[in-house]
This record gives structure tokens, C-alpha cells and sequence, in this order.
């Protein structure tokens, strides 16, 4: 009897659609029927203001260099160059008294794919847990790996530890009350838009370093923390270094959503079951991908230069407007709304009487703004929608109004 090839059917064990994918399809079957409708999208965290110029032009040089046979580059280091590894360990980490070393940062095309595939140098029967909503690859991911278990409905996978994140604790994560592995935290918080103090990251940090578990922490919305008391970094929490990984993002901080590169920080004090996760990964990446390209590892290093500095702030700045202008009209008109201080997102109760995928639909069909329904991120995300800050302030103010004025009370 003819043998079959087999699949990985931990695959088969997800939604249908990635969650973005099937808010994108709605949306364009939306617009086969309403062909002339102007949708505001408010759903997908993508930027929309121009990189910042000083990195268009460091992009442009190293774009020459690559047509000159005396600067041509072909495969640059696995983990990133040099040039860009130093400058991320003096700016993002020296400067605030945090040392980390230029071979503990591995540069990549983005932090979705770092915590997708960290996975990758971790077992099987690792306990993962999760803060419930959750961006979802840090889930998918885990079932793809085959750690999740059998899924219930209501009840999710029956191996991930899930911690609710409600409006009563403030939508902030409690300490699991049984021994996790992997322990993934998100802060400032993506879908919720909520930070996290030094105190309360502190007791994270303490339950790890207890109980020989790994923190995977995604700063990938460092940028906008404007609370002196909320830390930019793991890795400004004593012991830290012997308990986490760190993923960041060019993404939201430099507008790179376009051109991809993102790094993560694998301290050499990581070492579980006497083994370096820091070899580890270095291993994993010089095995499965051969580095982020020369020209945009040059645009990500012209981030940290003063113009490029300046250019990011006034960007993210206008970002931070559009958050205020939907956490003050949404207030207003009576929503109750959360997150979008330290963060790009804004976190809105959904009007009693909705699901928020029903809220979706009736936006789309009454409004043309498009935003993200809290359920796709987890049970506790239902009766919440996930609205972002970077669109143009002329669409965000647009989306505000027309919102509001469909349900003024």
C-alpha cells in the first residue's frame, strides 16, 4: 500500500484565517457592494506617515554602494552588522544605564517573526502562557509548534495557561497560579493600550527568576511611553537579564512597517538546562534566514542619528495626537475608552447590546471605519474593539465624527 506524505496537522487545529486576513476579507467584500465607500482603516497597527529623511537618504547611499563593485555587499552577518548592533546597544539600552552587549542584539525582519519563531529553540512541553487578549501569533505560533494542546470553545487550548486581563485589575495580567514556562507579556499593551509599571513588571521578573520560567517580552510600542514610572525595557528590572528575551520593533518607532527590520535581545546570562539561549538562537538564525539587507540595516542605523531622532519624534507625536483625539471624542460622546496614553491603541467598551464582531460589521456598514473586534484577540477581549492611531489626522478626526454621530446618545 502506497504510503501518504504526512502534514503537520497542528496547522489544522487554527481559525480558518489569520485574524487580519479576515478582517480584510470583509472589507473587501464590503467594497464589491459599496464600490464607491471611503473606508478610514483603524484596524491593522500600519503606519502611514513618510520615513523620517535622514533614513531615506542613509537607504538611498547604501542603495548606490550596492551598484559600485568597490561598496557592493552580498551576504552581510547573520545577526545583524556591526555598525547596527552597537548603535541599538548604545541608544536603546546604555543610555538608560541598561547594558546590554552588541552580541546579545540579533537583528531580523521584524518582531512578528522573532516571537513566531522563538519557539524554535524551546521544547515541545514547555507550559506557554498568555495574557488574555493576546495578539495572536503569540498563540497561533505555539499550536503551529504543537504546545497548545486541544481546543474547547469558550475555553481555548487545554495547554495554554491563559491570564484574563479585565477592566477590575485595571487589564493588566496576574501571576499564573500554576508553573509556566513561557510567560508572554506585551507591554505597552497590544490590543488593550495599558502600560506597565516598574513595581508591577518587577513582580514578573521576581515570579520567573522563582520559578526558572522565560519572560518573552514584546516592547515592540516602547516609543510611545510617556509615564516616567513605566519601563522602556525588561531589562531596567534587576535580574531581568537572567530570565528574559526582549523583541523590538523598527516597525511603529521608525515607520518601517514597508521595509522590515526589528531585533531581539537574548542577554548571554540566559542559560536554562545549562545551555545559552543566546547560542542557541544564533544557531537557529544562521540556519533559517541569512540577515536583514545591507540598505536597510544603514536606514535602521540612520534612526539613531540627531535628525533621524527628531524625525521619529515629531512622528510619533502625530500619533499620539490622533490616540488623544479618539480618547477625547469618544469620552465625550459617552464610550468608555482606555489605553492610548503610552500607546498607539485605543480600547473601546463596545455599546451594550453588540458582540464585537457584530460592532465591526455595523461600523463598516454605518460608519466605513474599519477597526479590530476585541474577540479576536481572546474570550476576554469580547465586548471590547481594538482602534489605532496611525492614520492621518484628518481620517482619525474623520472616523471620530462619523462614529460618534451614528451613536450620540
Amino acid at each position: 500500500m502506497q504510503k501518504l506524505l504526512k502534514i503537520n496537522n497542528n496547522f489544522a487545529k487554527l481559525p480558518a484565517n489569520y485574524l487580519f486576513v479576515e478582517i480584510a476579507n470583509r472589507v473587501e467584500k464590503y467594497l464589491k457592494s459599496h464600490p464607491g465607500a471611503e473606508i478610514i482603516k483603524l484596524g491593522i497597527g500600519d503606519v502611514t506617515r513618510p520615513l523620517p529623511k535622514a533614513v531615506v537618504e542613509a537607504m538611498k547611499k547604501a542603495a548606490d554602494e550596492m551598484g559600485d563593485s568597490a561598496t557592493f555587499r552580498g551576504y552581510g552577518p547573520e545577526a545583524g552588522y556591526p555598525f547596527l548592533r552597537e548603535a541599538i546597544a548604545q541608544n536603546d539600552f546604555r543610555s538608560r544605564g541598561v547594558d546590554i552587549e552588541a552580541d546579545e542584539i540579533f537583528v531580523s525582519d521584524g518582531a512578528k517573526s522573532d516571537t513566531g519563531s522563538i519557539g524554535d529553540i524551546l521544547g515541545n512541553d514547555n507550559i506557554v502562557a498568555v495574557c488574555d487578549p493576546v495578539y495572536p501569533v503569540y498563540v497561533d505560533t505555539n499550536v503551529m509548534a504543537g504546545r497548545a494542546g486541544e481546543y474547547a470553545e469558550e475555553k481555548g487550548f487545554d495547554r495554554i495557561v491563559y491570564m484574563p486581563c479585565r477592566r477590575e485589575n485595571n487589564f493588566l495580567p496576574e501571576l499564573p497560579s500554576c508553573r509556566a514556562d513561557m510567560i508572554y507579556l506585551c507591554f505597552p499593551n497590544n490590543p488593550t493600550g495599558m502600560g506597565i509599571d516598574r513595581a508591577n513588571l518587577k513582580k514578573w521578573v521576581d515570579y520567573a527568576l522563582e520559578n526558572h520560567s522565560l519572560i518573552l517580552y514584546d516592547a515592540a510600542y516602547e516609543a510611545f511611553i510617556t509615564d516616567p514610572d513605566m519601563p522602556h525595557s525588561i531589562f531596567e528590572i534587576e535580574g531581568a537579564k537572567k530570565c528574559a528575551i526582549e523583541f523590538r520593533s523598527f516597525s511603529k518607532t521608525a515607520g518601517f512597517t514597508g521595509i522590515r527590520c526589528a531585533y531581539s535581545i537574548i542577554p548571554k546570562e540566559l542559560v536554562f538546562d545549562g545551555v545559552s539561549l543566546n547560542r542557541l538562537w544564533d544557531r537557529r538564525q544562521s540556519t533559517k534566514m541569512n540577515g536583514v539587507s545591507y540598505p536597510v540595516q544603514r536606514a535602521a542605523e540612520a534612526v539613531y542619528s540627531e535628525e533621524g531622532k527628531r524625525g521619529i519624534r515629531e512622528n510619533i507625536a502625530c500619533y499620539q495626537k490622533n490616540a488623544k483625539i479618539m480618547l477625547d471624542g469618544f469620552a465625550k460622546a459617552g464610550f468608555e475608552v482606555f489605553g492610548g496614553v503610552n500607546s498607539p491603541y485605543v480600547w473601546l467598551k463596545v455599546p451594550d447590546g453588540f458582540t464585537s464582531w457584530e460592532f465591526f460589521d455595523l461600523l463598516l456598514e454605518k460608519t466605513n471605519v474599519v477597526g479590530t473586534p476585541g474577540s479576536g484577540f481572546g474570550s476576554c477581549g469580547e465586548g471590547y474593539f481594538r482602534l489605532t492611531s496611525f492614520n492621518t489626522e484628518e481620517n482619525t478626526k474623520k472616523a471620530v465624527e462619523r462614529i460618534v454621530t451614528t451613536f450620540a446618545k
